[in-house]
């Protein structure tokens, strides 16, 4: 069976090297953490979880593997896998981001265990923010597959569909970026509504507009 996605040094050497080094800051963190390490924060910014130093130490970098070994296989199972070389490097670039993201954020849990405190608060939406916003300026290149992007039945069932979703999903995941970062800036109570909305949009929106082209798709084929 060929390659999907066409892994090469080139393509994976960021995933990976970042990869490794989460572990090795898990075994230095590990060493240094206090019988209970802070790994979540409230909307105020307040430490409302702990979790064991093993659990703080590791889980990020296992889920970073776990993620990153998705994305190397899951194409050979992706019934549309012949569609990833027309995307593949915009693939990458998912990968990369994702992992990347997870590194920040194991370190500053890290730090934040170790008494060199982080405001993560304020940091992790920003950062998910841009997340968000660089996520939406790849979306729009992604062809048709059941693995990555809008993933509905209606994207699934029409190539206009899944051009013309992804299209407004590029510009609705960049927005919903911008308002995510604002929420580092707004007091708690707007903070929660503005994340209400961008789960909204991401969730409800972007869905129900696939649904409503897909019925005007049908009707314009019944009218010809």
């Amino acid at each position: 069976m060929s390659n999907p996605i066409k892994p090469t040094a080139k393509t994976e050497w960021f995933s990976i090297v970042f990869i490794i080094l989460t572990f090795l800051a898990g075994v230095y963190f590990l060493q240094r953490f206090p019988a209970q390490v802070p790994t979540h924060w409230n909307f105020q910014g307040q430490i409302d979880g702990y979790s064991s130093p093993l659990l703080a130490a590791f889980l990020v970098p296992v889920m970073m593997l776990v993620i990153y070994l998705v994305f190397l296989f899951i194409p050979y199972l992706d019934p549309k896998r012949d569609q990833y070389g027309s995307f593949a490097t915009i693939y990458h670039k998912f990968k990369d981001l994702i992992i990347g993201f997870l590194f920040i954020i194991n370190l500053m849990i890290g730090l934040n265990g170790i008494g060199r405190p982080i405001a993560v608060g304020f940091w992790t939406p920003i950062l998910v923010g841009l997340l968000f916003i660089s996520i939406g300026g790849l979306l729009e290149k992604v062809k048709m597959n059941w693995f990555l992007g809008i993933r509905t039945p209606w994207t699934l069932s029409s190539e206009t569909v899944w051009a013309k979703t992804h299209k407004l999903s590029s510009r609705v995941l960049m927005f919903s970026g911008v308002l995510m970062a604002a929420t580092a800036f707004v007091p708690a109570k707007i903070k929660i509504v503005l994340f209400v909305l961008v789960i909204a949009l991401i969730v409800l929106a972007l869905p129900i507009y696939s649904y409503v082209l897909y019925v005007q798709e049908g009707k314009n084929k019944d009218n010809k």
